[in-house]
């Protein structure tokens, strides 16, 4: 079944093909919900940009499109209105046809993508020997969103974890670990490697003796020498013991398997260097090879570099990443990469993916997105730290996340207790703390407050979940089993039932939509709309009460697809619900 919106684009296209040829039937019909319920439904403004491209008046353009097509089928008044507005009404028989087709279907409309795609997301990429801190979260929670949105509609989607787990620190921390005895890598753990990293940094800098040794080591380890690669294996195990642990509270889909870190890629930068100079792409700059893409200039508008391999034979980050694309595309067969990292790195992903293109490694066919995202800000507007300067560890952010939403629970309904309310916590404080990273638009900057994120009201998980919460309550107070309620028994009367339903069916159009614009905030955005509009249906339209069978039926369909949506919605985004609050 074509979702509603589905069904009148398909419509628009066929209409602007027969009034503007066959050149024009992609064009975008550019329809929207309508903004006052007086120009109907949904409106198409595509005639007042192609009637300009055409040379028609828009208005006359307009015209031609309502006549070209019947919509009797689907709308009761399709009208023109001002200098060319398209203005839709639905039938009311069209929307409770396509509220049931909704509520009879597990996935509510969500159609499987029709040509499933291989997709890589490369999310999350912490440091070995470091704990996780706040500026992990927006790559982790962001990049599961995506990756859980295009899992769903049936694209292969695979997640690789870049860790940083190759480079000079690692002679550093293999050298310190040795002259403390510790060369069979025992007993480490990760709070102790932050500050074992802090110690042998100081030595390097401080030693030059030590620092010698260290560079040495960073020589053994490239060369396969047992204590080195013992001790570098010891770091990385301990590490990925305390991402997963993150990860699991996070509710964040990321596992061992998904971690290929910079270390799988080492064997690969030689070839890299000799397949970009048999394509005559590298050039000689003080001693380094440099690849300069086309398009890219300094200040001085000098062709801008990258550098893949220094003077003294060492590779750099675009070095791996120009491997690793290379291997996500050739041996992992993706049809997309997608990269999710803060908005400093938008030059170095622009530049990678020109020069992949450049060399050939990266066909037309294949996608290449960089998802930008702003950062994580104080009150004070200033990157959030603790009152010492240093990172705040996000284990630290969760427990407080937790504790707080517990508190809040107490007060709020002091009889739940015990391991049901700390379950609930968590999914609040838990929530509530994604929620608010995910609904801003993700290249904004956004300002970390627990109270706002905390809030139950506004757009906030909370809202949302409590909303939830608030559906489920009608079938146990009227001690219903949703699933057997008659699935087509829907019948719209009231302006907020009709309300309610048009923004059920916006749910398939706008999961697409995330997975083609890679920005989870248009979900959240919907949701919170979607409880905002069952709110006013609820204080306006009876339930329970509503007398007759055939119309308590059709608000219990509405119900419970609201349910479902919402926490569908939810799970898209990594955000659980309760059933209690």
């Amino acid at each position: 079944m074509a979702h509603l919106i589905q069904t009148l684009q398909d419509r628009l296209a066929a209409a602007i093909e027969r009034v503007a040829g066959a050149e024009h039937a992609g064009t975008d019909p550019l329809l929207r919900p309508s903004a006052q319920p007086r120009f109907g439904d949904y409106q198409a403004n595509v005639a007042m940009s192609l009637g300009k491209a055409i040379g028609t008046p828009p208005r006359k353009l307009a015209e031609a499109i309502v006549t070209a097509v019947s919509w009797d089928d689907v709308c009761e008044k399709v009208e023109v209105a001002g200098p060319g507005f398209i203005n839709f009404t639905f039938r009311t028989a069209f929307l409770d046809e396509q509220l049931a087709g909704m509520a009879a279907d597990p996935r509510l409309g969500v159609a499987a993508a029709a040509s499933p795609q291989t997709v890589v997301v490369d999310y999350s990429s912490p440091n070995v020997a470091k704990q996780m801190h706040i500026g992990h979260l927006r790559s982790t929670i962001i990049g599961d969103a995506i990756a859980r949105v295009l899992e769903h509609l049936g694209h292969r989607v695979i997640r690789q974890n870049h860790i940083g787990d190759w480079g000079t620190q690692f002679g550093m921390l293999i050298e310190y670990l040795a002259q403390s005895g510790q060369e069979a890598g025992d007993e480490l753990k990760v709070a102790d490697l932050e500050q074992l990293y802090r110690a042998a940094q100081q030595r390097y800098e401080a030693d030059e003796t030590f620092a010698a040794r260290a560079r040495r080591r960073v020589v053994d380890l490239q060369a396969g020498e047992p204590t080195a690669v013992k001790l570098w294996k010891a770091l990385v195990e301990e590490s990925k013991r305390h991402f997963a642990g993150v990860y699991r509270r996070l509710g964040v889909l990321l596992g061992d398997e998904d971690v290929r870190g910079e270390s799988f890629y080492n064997e690969m930068l030689p070839q890299v260097v000799r397949d970009l100079e048999a394509l005559g792409l590298l050039h000689e700059s003080e001693g380094a090879r440099v690849l300069y893409p086309p398009g890219f200039r300094n200040a001085e508008s000098e062709p801008l570099g990258m550098i893949v391999r220094k003077r003294d034979g060492g590779y750099l980050y675009a070095t791996t990443d120009l491997a690793a694309a290379r291997y996500r595309i050739a041996t992992l067969g993706a049809d997309r990469l997608i990269y999710v990292t803060d908005s400093r790195q938008n030059q170095h992903f622009a530049m990678l993916f020109a020069a992949l293109r450049e060399a050939g490694w990266a066909p037309a066919g294949v996608r290449l997105e960089h998802v930008p995202f702003g950062m994580v800000l104080g009150k004070d507007r200033r990157p959030l730290k603790t009152r010492s300067g240093r990172n705040v560890r996000l284990d630290e952010v969760l427990d407080e996340a937790v504790e707080r939403a517990d508190r809040i629970i107490a007060r709020k309904n002091p009889d739940l207790a015990g391991p049901q309310r700390r379950e609930v916590a968590e999914a609040i404080g838990i929530g509530a703390l994604k929620y608010a990273d995910l609904s801003g638009q993700r290249i904004k900057d956004y300002i970390f407050d627990w109270d706002q994120m905390l809030a139950f009201d506004g757009n906030t998980a909370p809202y949302l979940q409590n909303a939830y919460v608030r559906v489920r309550s009608i079938f146990r107070k009227g001690e219903i089993d949703p699933r057997t309620l008659p699935a087509g028994a829907i019948g719209i009367a009231q302006p907020s039932e009709r309300d309610l339903a048009l923004r059920l069916l916006q749910f398939p159009a706008i999961v697409a939509a995330v997975a083609d614009s890679l920005e989870p905030h248009r979900l959240c955005g919907f949701l919170y709309d979607l409880a905002t509009a069952y709110h006013r249906f609820y204080e306006n339209c009876p339930v329970l009460s509503a007398g007759e069978p055939a119309l308590r039926n059709s608000r219990l369909v509405l119900c419970d697809l609201t349910a479902r949506v919402l926490a569908g919605g939810l799970e898209l985004l990594g955000i659980g619900t309760v059933e209690q609050m």
